[in-house]
């Protein structure tokens, strides 16, 4: 009897809410969800798409190949001050770095811009209570996407960095009241990846962000910067580091000579191009590459 070969490609991807109903803790915002080409100060960026106006918070599931398939998700959170979402080299690119590597690749579209009344030059709430359900609709959803329970991470660029951080450590307490099922599975991710990430220190101190917090138990963390980034100082990612290790937290982190800001998983003449491959490494030695049992 003739068998059918296991598929080569990538399925297509999942597009699915996050909410059943109404979003916790959310004014809303006015006018509908846009997108527009934004032209970064960085040559190696160019031309970029940025998302905003995001009422209806949603997840954008990409599965790898059957047979290229670790087991292993990691969600995305893209930068972009907690204003926009840089959608394409902080979010569809890593997704296809990921499945690339057979790690299912899933963007999270968290609310932007800031809603009216929340105070600037802080993290607002409402995208950490998006990523919170985020994790936990992965894990509720893992065996369906072929993917292991205990195996799901976070990616997070620029404030995305600072989203996936505050999750890795803030998941002994849920931001929002339990709404159905989903939130009765655990929202902690198993490992995070920060890329330049902002609000992880002080302002005017060499201590890690007020109301972020190393609990014992936090998951391994993985962090990169460049040392000549003008829109988050280096330092963010070397305080956190000094407050992980000090805290017996297994942590890896890369800081570049150059590199600016913004430079996701490209490949390209610049230092940060190396840093997609330490991050393998990296998931390889904590047994995240290997096929699933």
């Amino acid at each position: 009897m003739n068998q059918t070969p296991p598929s080569s490609q990538a399925p297509a991807p999942l597009v699915m809410e996050l909410w059943p109903g109404p979003v916790p803790g959310d004014v809303g915002i006015e006018g509908p969800e846009k997108s527009r080409i934004h032209s970064s100060r960085f040559p190696s960026v160019g031309d970029t798409l940025l998302l905003t106006n995001v009422s209806r918070p949603s997840l954008k599931v990409y599965l790898p190949p059957d047979e290229k398939n670790t087991g292993t998700a990691v969600v995305i959170c893209p930068g972009g001050g907690y204003w926009d979402l840089f959608w394409d080299i902080e979010g569809e690119e890593v997704a296809a770095w990921l499945n690339a590597q057979g790690i299912a690749g899933i963007i999270l579209k968290y609310r932007v811009p800031r809603r009216p009344g929340e105070m600037k030059g802080v993290p607002p709430p409402g995208p950490q209570m998006d990523a919170q359900r985020a994790i936990s609709t992965v894990r509720s959803r893992a065996t369906e996407w072929g993917i292991d329970p205990n195996r799901i991470g976070m990616v997070g660029f620029s404030v995305g960095g600072h989203l996936s951080l505050a999750t890795a450590t803030g998941f002994h307490e849920r931001k929002y009241p339990q709404i159905d099922a989903i939130d009765a599975v655990s929202f902690r991710p198993d490992f995070a990846i920060l890329c330049y990430s902002g609000y992880l220190k002080a302002r005017d101190r060499d201590e890690i962000w007020e109301g972020l917090h190393i609990p014992a138990d936090t998951p391994p963390i993985f962090l990169t910067h460049a040392s000549d980034d003008t829109e988050t100082d280096s330092a963010q990612s070397v305080i956190m580091y000094l407050a992980l290790h000090r805290a017996k937290i297994p942590t890896e982190m890369h800081i570049y000579a150059t590199g600016e800001h913004d430079f996701g998983v490209r490949q390209n003449d610049n230092l940060p191009s190396s840093w997609p491959h330490l991050c393998l490494n990296w998931l390889r030695s904590r047994g995240l590459l290997s096929p699933p049992r």
